[in-house]
């Protein structure tokens, strides 16, 4: 499998999708077949530079974000759900906002991130509730901080590092540790290729409890930057046993229409989710 070998049909139905995931699972959050390699320490110095570097990839502080995305959600035993979304984003003023799409019943809810502040519109009442960036979005196992730009190097530090093959990927393994209350999980483990781009997360809580597992396996290159297009979510507590098997809930996000152009500043707005709910 090449770095950008798996692609998702597009029309393919929920089915084809869940399919498309199934094999992500297989390949990118299960291990490859090597055993990790201790590495020698990283400096505090080095660690930042490296988190910066991978941040630097998937931000973009010139320009302005917005995308159409799909999240397809599965419930063992209970079936599939699917939430589509537009996002816009504004690195450099660290706000975003997201539009709900489908399903109709949650059409016209919106969602306001200017910095530390994270606002929810609801149209049926017309308020704006303050909520967390640690909830989960929709109900899905994406969380509402997953939306933002990468804050990598100013959120945690390296404690440890190894190599490890990944599917197809030779990557650098670290161990990160916050150094800020503010990050939805305390403990993470992220793989990086040897371009700079992560293709795996593992979420801890504080005891060290598995949380999650998410794999990166498409980005697609806008300029001299990267947005990841395919994403698969595993939650490693929410599932349920069938066939004597644990069947772990799973989200697929799917990216399209990515674009760096510059959008009005009345897109960050509270004034814009009420124009868009009328």
């Amino acid at each position: 499998m090449g770095k950008t070998s798996i692609r998702f049909p597009r029309g393919g139905g929920i089915s084809t999708i869940l399919a498309a995931a199934a094999v992500l699972a297989a390949t990118l959050v299960v291990p490859g077949e090597l055993s990790a390699q201790e590495q020698p320490p990283v400096s505090r110095a080095e660690g930042r530079r490296i988190l910066e570097e991978v941040d630097a990839l998937v931000s973009y502080p010139e320009s302005d974000f917005s995308a159409e995305y799909t999240l397809t959600q599965e419930r063992p035993g209970q079936g599939t759900s699917v939430t589509r979304m537009t996002l816009f984003r504004r690195d450099r003023a660290d706000t975003y906002t997201i539009l709900i799409m489908q399903p109709a019943a949650d059409r016209g809810k919106g969602y306001l991130r200017i910095g530390g502040n994270l606002w929810l519109y609801d149209p049926v009442d017309g308020r704006f509730t303050v909520t967390s960036a640690r909830d989960r979005f929709q109900n899905t196992n994406a969380h509402n901080s997953d939306f933002t730009k990468s804050t990598l190097a100013e959120d945690y530090r390296i404690t440890g590092h190894t190599r490890e093959r990944l599917g197809a990927y030779e990557t650098d393994v670290y161990d990160l540790e916050a150094v800020t209350d503010s990050v939805t999980y305390p403990i993470m483990r992220i793989w990086i290729d040897q371009d700079n781009l992560v293709r795996k997360f593992e979420d801890y809580s504080l005891s060290g409890q598995h949380m999650r597992t998410t794999a990166i396996p498409t980005y697609r290159r806008l300029g001299d930057r990267f947005v990841p297009v395919r994403i698969v979510i595993q939650d490693e507590l929410r599932g349920r046993r069938i066939d004597g098997q644990f069947r772990n809930e799973r989200t697929l996000i799917a990216v399209d229409r990515p674009s760096l152009q510059n959008l009005p500043d009345m897109v960050f707005t509270r004034s814009y989710l009420e124009r868009f709910s009328d």
